[in-house]
């Protein structure tokens, strides 16, 4: 694996297990770790200026939530999107967003409507402006209002074991123009959890992310996941 080198961003230590985790993950997601690459726990603690300790403990998340496989005393390589796990995990994601809207709606507060307006805002532009990485980000922060409010731990944890593995999914809707259908469903979701029209806001919610399944074999088989911009 060619890792490209980059003195600027080694991570403040404060942040190393999240921060070599989110790197990686996202790394899988963008395609610059292609499916059946092998992961080299050296390899990744140069690029990422770290240690091979927290490496090595976030290779063992990214197996826990699919994105990496592991054979026993052989190595970990870049999992392929396999469509059954992404069709289960899209379940129970959009079920767990679902539910988000269940406990938040009646607690949302002005700011934070305000805060899903701006984060759909900077999900609009990003669309525009073909920048997949910020994309992801403004949709994460759109959504990560509602599971807050809600503050029903047990929902976030599940959360965070089967949304990375829609990722790579999500990367695809927003590289096309199914993406621009996402800022109209959003904004239709913001505006029924202002009206405390939980009926239809948690419809809204569900069809968010059920709508992913039509893309889960075209990215289980692309070799690459394709870019939104080309590099310069």
């Amino acid at each position: 694996m060619p890792v490209p080198l980059d003195p600027t961003q080694v991570l403040p230590r404060s942040l190393l297990r999240d921060g070599v985790y989110l790197r990686l993950r996202d790394a899988i997601v963008d395609g610059t770790l292609a499916p059946g690459e092998q992961l080299r726990d050296g390899e990744l603690a140069t690029w990422l200026g770290v240690s091979r300790t927290p490496v090595r403990e976030a290779l063992l998340r990214l197996g826990q939530v699919g994105l990496v496989t592991t054979s026993p005393g052989r190595s970990t390589t870049v999992a392929p999107l396999d469509p059954v796990a992404a069709r289960q995990a899209g379940s129970v994601v959009a079920a767990m967003h679902r539910l988000a809207v269940v406990e938040a709606i009646e607690r949302l507060a002005e700011e934070d409507l305000s805060s899903m307006r701006a984060a759909n805002d900077r999900f609009a532009r990003a669309l525009d402006e073909g920048d997949a990485d910020a994309a992801l980000a403004a949709d994460d922060e759109f959504h990560a209002v509602l599971v807050r409010v809600a503050g029903n731990q047990a929902l976030t944890t599940v959360l965070e074991q089967f949304s990375p593995v829609l990722r790579r999914v999500e990367r695809l809707r927003f590289s096309s123009d199914a993406g621009r259908l996402s800022v109209t469903r959003h904004a239709r979701l913001l505006d029924l959890c202002a009206a405390g029209d939980l009926e239809n806001a948690t419809a809204v919610a569900h069809e968010i992310w059920e709508s992913l399944e039509p893309l889960v074999e075209t990215v289980a088989t692309d070799t690459d996941v394709p870019p939104l911009r080309e590099e310069a």
